[in-house]
């Protein structure tokens, strides 16, 4: 890619629309992957979002709503679905009575094992059309 202020080449608008459908192409594998599981892509994303919280094995839902770039009641009803679904739970903040921790349940946990197994398979597969334009 070229500095800033100097005009994109042919090339430059190749190498983005190039990375622009890797992006689709991996997005449409994964909502299709994890629809054909029972699950939505909101739903996966929330257990990925929990299982790749830094440092700990849980998350409060303000946290997973920034995660998410989702609005907390959004988050809210995410939560309360896959709650519904046995996928997480809810547990008493340790510091902030106001406050839950989500976390996930054994099946939340298998669920996501499979889709993520599946994922970084997809991702291997796709090799260097996910590599961002230089």
């Amino acid at each position: 890619m070229t500095t800033e202020g100097e005009p994109l080449t042919k090339r430059d608008f190749e190498a983005l629309a190039r990375f622009r459908f890797g992006i689709r192409s991996y997005l449409r594998f994964s909502e299709e992957t994890v629809r054909g599981h029972g699950l939505t892509p909101q739903q996966y994303q929330l257990l990925l979002a929990l299982k790749g919280f830094p440092d700990r094995d849980w998350a409060s839902v303000r946290e997973l709503a920034d995660r998410l770039q989702l609005r907390h009641n959004s988050v809210v009803e995410l939560v309360n679905r896959a709650q519904g679904e046995g996928l997480v739970t809810r547990a008493a903040h340790p510091t902030d009575a106001r406050a839950v921790r989500v976390l996930l349940t054994k099946l939340g946990e298998k669920v996501l094992a499979q889709l993520s197994t599946l994922h970084r398979d997809e991702l291997r597969r796709m090799g260097s059309a996910l590599t961002p334009p230089v």
